[in-house]
């Protein structure tokens, strides 16, 4: 087990949270990412590391086949400026590389914001390495990180 997944896990653990790591191979594309893992491609979901003028960061859990809406973001944020941040800047926010971004475990607590279109669903995402993914039931991440439910995306 890598340190990422004992984080990953100690983290989950300290929350309730009931989660589950599974190794798979790399994949070309959100398709087949989802063929692989036997799930809808809406089913994954990417935590984005957002950085505000402030200096400070948020999660944006964005569902597959769906992008960011910029202005429905900094509407429910209540910003005017939101981007996402170089790449090494988002690894010194949470301690995690991109394409491994999950908040659970981050280094640091930043405010999650998900995706209304999550709801109900167990979701895979980033487990915190690369190669992995994590399973974990949308409504139970949610109400462990006191999440801010909204439609904030658009169809890609």
């Amino acid at each position: 087990m890598s340190d990422a997944h004992a984080r990953v896990r100690d983290a989950a653990a300290a929350r309730g949270l009931d989660i589950e790591i599974r190794e798979r191979p790399n994949a070309r594309s959100l398709q087949e990412a989802a063929d692989i893992l036997g799930i809808d491609a809406s089913g994954i979901v990417k935590t984005l590391v957002v950085k505000r003028s402030d200096g400070t960061y948020l999660f944006a859990l964005v569902p597959g086949g769906r992008a960011i809406s910029w202005p429905k973001l900094r509407a429910v944020v209540g910003v005017n400026k939101l981007r996402l941040p170089e790449a090494e800047l988002a690894l010194e926010a949470t301690g995690y590389e991109r394409g491994t971004i999950t908040p659970i475990g981050s280094t640091h607590d930043w405010p999650v914001f998900a995706d209304e279109t999550i709801v109900g669903q167990c979701v895979a995402m980033g487990a915190g390495a690369h190669g992995f993914s994590l399973f974990v039931e949308a409504d139970d991440l949610i109400r462990a990180y006191g999440a801010t439910v909204a439609d904030i995306t658009v169809l890609e």
